[in-house]
Order: C-alpha cells, then sequence, then structure tokens
C-alpha cells in the first residue's frame, strides 16, 4: 500500500505561504524551499536505519552513539528537483546522486525523458526522489517505473506541493510508495497546474529559461 504524509506544523504552513506568494523573489523563493524540503526530510527519514557506535567527547571517551550509514540514490528531477537537492544532501551523509530529466509535453500533458542518470543496476538500493511539485504524477511515475524495472529498493517520494489527484493517478498505477510533503492542494487547472499552487517551480527557483 502506497502512504502520503503531509506534514502539519505552524512553522512549515507560514513558509509554505510565503513560498505561494507572487509577490516571493527567485532568492527567497530557493531559501525557503531548502527551509521547507529540511521539514520534509525530517520526516521522511524518521524511520532511518541506524547503527549502533561509540563517540569521544571532550568528557568522556567511548560514549554511546547511532550514526546513519545506508547509502541512498537521491534522485532530482530536472530543474525544478535541483532547487531541493541540497537540503537533502546534508540530511543524508551516505548517498549517491543521479539526475533525472522529464519534460512535460503542454499538449499531452505526458512526461518525455531526456536525461536518464539513473545505474542499470539498482540491487535494492534506497531511493528517493525530489520534485517540488508533484501535479498530475507523471513525471515521478516515469521514474518510479523506470527505476523499479532496473531493480530499485524502497522508494520515498520528497515534494513541497502535490495535489490530490496526482497523488491519485500515481497511487492507482504503483504500490508500495511513501510520499512526503508541506501541502496537499486540491485541484489541477486545465492545462495541469496545481491549484491553489504557487506556479512553475522550475521558473521561480532559476528563473525563466531563455527561449530562441
Amino acid at each position: 500500500m502506497s502512504i502520503i504524509k503531509v506534514l502539519d506544523h505552524p512553522i512549515v504552513s507560514d513558509k509554505v505561504r510565503q513560498l505561494r506568494s507572487v509577490a516571493t523573489s527567485n532568492a527567497d523563493f530557493l531559501r525557503l524551499a531548502n527551509e521547507i524540503t529540511r521539514f520534509v526530510g525530517y520526516e521522511a527519514f524518521r524511520d532511518l536505519p541506524v547503527t549502533s557506535t561509540v563517540v569521544t567527547t571532550p568528557v568522556v571517551p567511548n560514549a554511546p552513539a547511532l550514526a546513519l550509514d545506508e547509502e541512498y540514490l537521491v534522485v532530482p528531477i530536472l530543474r525544478a528537483g535541483l532547487g531541493m537537492t541540497p537540503a537533502i544532501e546534508e540530511l543524508l551523509p551516505v548517498h549517491r546522486l543521479c539526475l533525472m530529466g522529464l519534460r512535460r509535453n503542454e499538449e499531452t500533458l505526458q512526461p518525455e525523458i531526456y536525461h536518464d542518470g539513473l545505474p542499470k543496476d539498482l540491487k535494492g538500493v534506497p531511493m528517493v526522489i525530489v520534485d517540488p511539485m508533484l501535479a498530475t504524477g507523471g513525471s515521478i511515475s516515469a521514474v518510479v517505473e523506470l527505476a523499479r524495472s532496473r531493480g530499485v529498493g524502497p522508494i520515498k517520494i520528497l515534494c513541497l506541493i502535490a495535489a490530490q489527484p496526482g497523488v491519485d493517478a500515481l497511487f492507482a498505477k504503483h504500490q508500495g510508495l511513501e510520499v512526503y510533503a508541506a501541502a496537499l492542494d486540491a485541484e489541477l487547472n486545465e492545462v495541469g497546474y496545481i491549484t491553489p499552487g504557487l506556479g512553475d517551480a522550475g521558473d521561480r527557483l532559476f528563473g525563466a529559461p531563455v527561449r530562441n
């Protein structure tokens, strides 16, 4: 069974409010995205396996401690996923970063892969998919399908805002996923954008791309 966990915290809610605002600059949007990602990550990685170890403190040697040592595959979906990636990398001390490039066909709303950075054999490695927006669910679904065809292990999906129709579509196609989001919106508009949403996350993070 797949699950979705939406954060319920006043600090996160206030940061999401700022993130949504049309008045928020690119620089502030990037800062807020990183701050919110850390909150989402804390919840998503609550169940990470730990190893018992010891640490020498300024007071005593060999004090009992816990360490994270399982490697995770961190997979941002380009380009917007890059805005969340530094926060995830800071949280996971052992990881590999693999990029996936997908673009949405604006007529069909279906994803098209233009860069496949996943290893050919994933051998049960746990994976974290990073994408600020889970709108139609198409891009994330395509990455999940590709990763599972290569033997990936458990999959966590981290986003800033998800849309209920996209979550429903994703869960109808794939079981065993864990989705973590800072907010869940009810609707998509006629062109597949989350409503009320926050607009195009890539443009708000990095500016609109130059088109010839």
